[in-house]
């Protein structure tokens, strides 16, 4: 009951990667890059046990980006003449890759990743990928010319590389849609339905992390314009409570996603974010579990899963260990009160 989670980054040590900054420059090269990598990911993997945390992610500290880290194992894409575009609705403006010819999934990308962490916790594996939707967002597009087409080309690769993680032992394979929230209009016509694709034919938990983004200077911008309630779930939420994925991770601490929203989830598990990842300041454990008791109003104890609200690879490290060791101290709280050990 109450299992702990975090919905996927966390910071890279400042030796493996440059500190606080998305799509940070690697700091090591060759096979010496491949063994920091696998490092970080153990040192990764023993904090989170040692914080008391029950389903363990990689931290995504062998991906330079949440999107990109993908797109490597791909055909179709030229990342040597990347292109300025804006993502999420021209909130902020990036260096993206461009596709130049059919999105084919050419090799395995994240199998010996998932397959390592197996091998070095008995804990419960969370592996995230980025959603459909998501990636179309973060493109630039020479050839196919239509976003929804282009979505079911990457949902078809998605479902084969989420295949191989659930075979090398991924217990939840989690698909990150921060642009849910961004085009509620695509989500329903064709999201929900990429969505569902990427993810047909699993077996293991299946999850999408919709949230408000890192954060970064942009996201805080944009979340400035959202009006006192913040009511872009409520369009999401009716469609994914009738669709096939099993768990949804969403935005909770400091928000002003008004609480009630969480009702419209009924019957899914909900990954409730009960720490923010855009302040400079740890929670406490009661303030995490002040969080969790108020969610627990609209989602049963069996069904609610303490998270993060999204990722927190631009924060600074000691920050964020802060926050993860406060997440499992505030579940512990909540479990106690409601008498269960676990």
């Amino acid at each position: 009951m109450l299992e702990t989670s975090l919905a996927g980054s966390l910071p890279k040590p400042a030796w493996l990667a440059e500190p606080q900054k998305l799509w940070a420059a690697w700091r090591l090269e060759g096979a010496v890059l491949a063994e920091g990598k696998r490092d970080a990911v153990l040192a990764c993997i023993k904090r989170q046990e040692d914080a008391g945390i029950d389903i363990v992610t990689d931290g995504e500290q062998s991906r330079h980006h949440f999107v990109h880290g993908f797109l490597v194992g791909l055909s179709g894409l030229d990342f040597e003449h990347k292109r300025t575009i804006g993502i999420r609705n021209n909130r902020y403006k990036a260096e993206a890759p461009v596709v130049t010819g059919a999105i084919k999934r050419i090799r395995p990308v994240h199998g010996d990743e998932v397959r390592f962490m197996r091998a070095h916790t008995k804990k419960q594996i969370k592996f995230t990928l980025p959603g459909p939707m998501t990636i179309v967002d973060t493109l630039a597009d020479d050839h196919y010319r239509s976003r929804e087409k282009l979505a079911f080309a990457f949902a078809e690769a998605l479902n084969a590389e989420a295949r191989d993680l659930e075979a090398g032992g991924a217990d939840v394979i989690q698909f990150d849609e921060p642009a849910f929230n961004v085009f509620p209009g695509e989500v329903r016509d064709w999201g929900i339905a990429a969505l569902e694709r990427a993810a047909a034919g699993l077996k293991c938990k299946t999850a999408v992390h919709i949230c408000y983004g890192y954060g970064i200077a942009a996201n805080l911008a944009w979340k400035q314009t959202l009006g006192g309630q913040w009511r872009q779930y409520e369009d999401v939420f009716p469609l994914l409570a009738k669709s096939g994925i099993g768990q949804v991770s969403l935005e909770c601490a400091n928000s002003k996603v008004p609480i009630e929203l969480l009702g419209l989830l009924k019957g899914k598990d909900v990954l409730v974010g009960a720490i923010d990842v855009a302040n400079e300041t740890a929670e406490t454990p009661e303030q995490v579990a002040a969080t969790i008791r108020t969610a627990l109003k609209h989602v049963p104890a069996e069904n609610l899963f303490p998270c993060t609200n999204c990722g927190m690879a631009p924060m600074a490290a000691d920050l964020a260990w802060q926050k993860v060791e406060a997440l499992a101290k505030g579940a512990a709280i909540v479990r106690r009160e409601l008498g269960s050990n676990r």
